[in-house]
């Protein structure tokens, strides 16, 4: 036990509530994520420096697309929790399975469904589907970053237990005191990850179709990996052979992708120089 333990922060997870209407600090955290990789997105796309010419789609491209790449992202991350995590559960209750303001949703699985929206926006619009996926995943990175916040505002999804001085007591963590991975998460797969991004794009790699979608997947993969560390496997689950957990599991083919991804890219023939 820690001499000294952080009390957590007694959050509300509705940030607004009139009547029987409610917002959530979760719901904010995909709209504003959502929000902000448009934009981010927009960015990229209007710097022809970073392409090595045009960019192979428009930002009208992009703005229509972002309809699709939402509706991928709820219902994948939905499809993935409810396959991965927990069947036995809304196998038993299918109702459930709508009820998205109770939360569970699967990065895997809304990664999932990101890629069919790009893959089917991507064909609809005559789109290089890499090129689509790279922005998508340069711009990915602020969406995981504020869900990770998300997460510990709503005290979910809290770390094993732990003795270092930031430990904290989470409500329904059995009062022991627990690692903060939720913010491990945070910087890790969101702000690290969008930095190592931005570099990348900044030195040349969109114009490597795959490239960023490929360190995408093995940064994350990565990131993850190492959380999994420190996070508390889902009850229903436990850990799997040798302590792993479904986090790692499902992050192992992902890493694979990306390195395939990568080494795919760096063998094609940069875009041209401007």
């Amino acid at each position: 036990m820690p001499l000294l333990v952080l009390p957590f922060p007694a959050f509300d997870p509705v940030l607004i509530s009139i009547g029987p209407f409610a917002i959530r600090w979760y719901a904010l955290a995909y709209i504003c994520g959502i929000l902000l990789g448009w934009a981010y997105a927009r960015a990229l796309i209007r710097r022809e420096r970073l392409w090595g010419g045009p960019a192979p789609m428009s930002v009208l491209d992009y703005d229509d697309f972002i309809l699709w790449v939402t509706f991928g992202i709820i219902l994948g991350g939905r499809a993935g929790y409810v396959l991965f995590y927990n069947p036995a559960h809304f196998a038993a209750h299918p109702l459930e399975i709508l009820q998205l303001w109770n939360g569970g949703m699967s990065f895997h699985g809304g990664f999932a469904g990101c890629v069919v929206a790009v893959i089917l926006f991507a064909r609809r619009r005559g789109i290089p589907i890499l090129s689509l996926g790279d922005v998508t995943c340069a711009v990915g990175p602020i969406g995981l970053l504020l869900g990770r916040i998300a997460n510990f505002i709503n005290g979910e999804l809290w770390g094993r237990a732990a003795d270092v001085p930031w430990a904290m007591v989470f409500p329904g963590g059995g009062g022991v005191p627990r690692h903060p991975s939720q913010l491990y998460e945070a910087a890790l797969e969101g702000l690290l990850l969008l930095i190592v991004l931005a570099l990348l794009v900044r030195g040349g790699a969109l114009k490597r179709p795959g490239f960023i979608l490929g360190a995408f997947a093995l940064g994350y993969g990565i990131a993850r990996s190492i959380c999994e560390l420190f996070r508390e496997p889902d009850a229903q689950l436990g850990f799997f052979w040798g302590g792993l957990t479904m986090g790692m599991l499902l992050s192992a083919p992902l890493m694979l992708a990306g390195i395939g991804f990568m080494t795919h890219a760096l063998r094609q023939d940069a875009r041209r120089q401007v």
